[in-house]
């Protein structure tokens, strides 16, 4: 029986199939429709509708981070069946959710609930790249492995981690605040198809000025991660389910089989990039092992 929960959160977008096999405790980030109505991301199931109403919405929703209580709630009962706990997160150069969960085990220390058991863990990533990291740490964890062992897993998975994400426009990166090192995109990008990466905030790779191109490049992205070895690969979409067929079609060409999980980028993350985003990436499959 393993000694160590995993913990992560909704912006990993792990399928729900995977989180109940993994048994992984997931915290859901929020998103703020106005001063009176706040929703946990895991309460938003119609992905198509909420996609569809922000395509046109003259204002955004914004997002807010897990709350300190949160994150207490979700580890007293791991701490109580004296495990301990392994807490992956969003990269803290896009959300206070590191914060909150650190404050968190902090306070469960100072109570003498086991805080002192949580390694809390920023993945300097989000999304599929997340999920692909807690899978990292979970593998770990199911093999029986410490603490200390699932949180060195949880950081050599991050090292070797790699994933790219295409999205229509940088409006809703720009309109959100989000835009970290791609701001200098900003303008003649927005007609465009910027390829970006997650290293603590956006990173600019690559301008595609077509749909059919940004299948391609992700599909070049795809074949150098398979020369490299890491065959373990996962793929994500918001509202682009033809392209995302496409891309899967051909990535387990490339790979040689299929992908550990697909699943669509949820609204917390989707506020910020827009629908049409198309994301595709790896780690080694030893990671999993």
């Amino acid at each position: 029986m393993p000694q160590v929960a995993v913990v992560t959160d909704t912006t990993a977008n792990l399928p729900p199939e995977v989180i109940a096999e993994r048994d992984v405790t997931v915290v859901p980030l929020y998103v703020v429709f106005g001063p009176d109505r706040t929703v946990p991301e895991s309460d938003i199931t119609d992905y198509p509708a909420f996609f569809e109403e922000l395509r046109g919405a003259e204002s955004l929703p914004s997002t807010s981070q897990p709350s300190v209580g949160d994150f207490m709630a979700a580890y007293e009962p791991l701490l109580a069946k004296g495990l301990e706990v392994v807490s992956i997160h969003i990269s803290a150069g896009l959300s206070g959710t590191y914060g909150s969960a650190v404050q968190a085990a902090e306070q469960l220390a100072r109570d003498g609930k086991g805080g002192e058991r949580i390694r809390v863990v920023d993945s300097s990533t989000v999304a599929g790249a997340l999920g692909l990291v807690v899978l990292g740490a979970c593998a770990a964890a199911r093999a029986g492995a410490t603490g200390d062992e699932v949180e060195a897993r949880t950081h050599a998975t991050r090292a070797e981690l790699k994933m790219w994400f295409a999205v229509d426009t940088l409006e809703f990166f720009r309109r959100g605040g989000r835009i970290g090192a791609a701001s200098a995109w900003i303008g003649s990008t927005l007609r465009i198809k910027p390829i970006l990466t997650v290293e603590r905030e956006l990173v600019p790779v690559e301008r595609v000025r077509t749909s059919s191109r940004v299948l391609e490049r992700l599909v070049d992205y795809a074949r150098q991660r398979h020369e490299s070895g890491a065959d373990a690969w996962a793929m994500q979409h918001i509202s682009a389910e033809e392209q995302a067929r496409r891309l899967a079609d051909r990535c387990s060409e490339v790979f040689g089989c299929g992908p550990v999980f697909v699943s669509e980028i949820g609204p917390v993350v989707g506020v910020h990039t827009g629908p049409g985003v198309l994301g595709v990436g790896s780690i080694p499959t030893r990671m999993l092992e």
